[in-house]
């Protein structure tokens, strides 16, 4: 197979290290993308720096696919870039409504220890009952955090589930975005996603992201303004187990449990889980 140099633009994305990167499928026409000035810090030295290349055109999930295979010798990890119409067609990508943050601020960051530390402080908050949700609706956790849900074996390929994802996904106009990244989870930092801001920054959510990638085949797929859609090769195959994953869910998206399902209890969003590859996320 002809292999590609990486194209100027795209080797913007990457340090000047000498390390050769290669792609073995050509991109298609399309550019890079630097966080607009106001949504980054005054001091910040690398303002200008671009964070993300987008395409100039529509893909479909075969060529997410394509590019996924080729991450381990590309270094840039593919996303299929949502634009939600009701935010406008621009927002977030085309608009640079990004910011810069380090990829090492991830390391900062420990899934049990953001977990144990998000779910404390939900429950002394009170029981949040005059918000319509309360600790009534983590039953049957209420006030105790359970911790991180055992890790399952891993049977299946994460990349072939997620490659299954990406194409069925080819009902929602998606571009193709590339991130200089080592793994998805990783992405999310490295492109300065801002979609969960109303609840959390993205590197403890690029944490909690890397334990669901190592424990349950988790592979990061599409991004939108404020929407996060993933494959899972090995999802919870009892409710038991689902209502742990669950737990981790409503730390990682509260509005997921609060807001998504008709009675906004845990138990109701855990029954959606079981045997499911894909988990879904959305910040109000």
């Amino acid at each position: 197979m002809p292999e590609f140099a990486l194209p100027d633009d795209l080797a913007q994305l990457l340090p000047d290290d000498g390390s050769r990167r290669v792609l073995e499928v050509a991109p298609p026409a399309g550019r890079l993308v630097a966080p607009d000035p106001s949504m980054t810090d005054s001091d910040d030295t690398a303002a200008d720096r671009p964070v993300l290349w987008m395409s100039a055109r529509p893909v479909d999930g075969k060529v997410w696919s394509a590019f996924r295979a080729q991450h381990p010798r590309s270094g840039l990890w593919p996303l299929l870039l949502l634009h939600d119409v009701a935010y406008g067609e621009d927002r977030p990508w085309a608009d640079g409504e990004l910011t810069h943050w380090p990829v090492a601020e991830i390391d900062r960051h420990d899934a049990a220890g953001f977990m144990a530390a998000e779910w404390a402080s939900w429950a002394e908050g009170g029981d949040g009952d005059d918000q319509g949700f309360g600790l009534k609706h983590l039953e049957p956790f209420g006030r105790a955090c359970p911790g991180l849900a055992p890790a399952p074996a891993i049977t299946g390929d994460p990349s072939e589930v997620a490659d299954r994802f990406a194409e069925q996904m080819v009902g929602r106009p998606a571009h193709l975005g590339l991130v200089a990244a080592e793994r998805g989870a990783d992405a999310l930092t490295a492109m300065g996603w801002l979609g969960p801001v109303n609840h959390h920054e993205t590197p403890p959510l690029s944490a909690m992201l890397r334990s669901w990638e190592d424990r349950f085949g988790v592979r990061v797929v599409s991004v939108g303004f404020d929407t996060l859609h993933l494959s899972v090769a090995v999802p919870p195959t009892t409710l038991r187990e689902a209502l742990h994953v669950a737990a981790e869910h409503f730390v990682f998206c509260p509005d997921n449990i609060g807001q998504g399902h008709p009675d906004g209890t845990l138990r109701s969003y855990a029954e959606q889980l079981v045997g499911v590859n894909s988990w879904g996320f959305w910040w109000d």
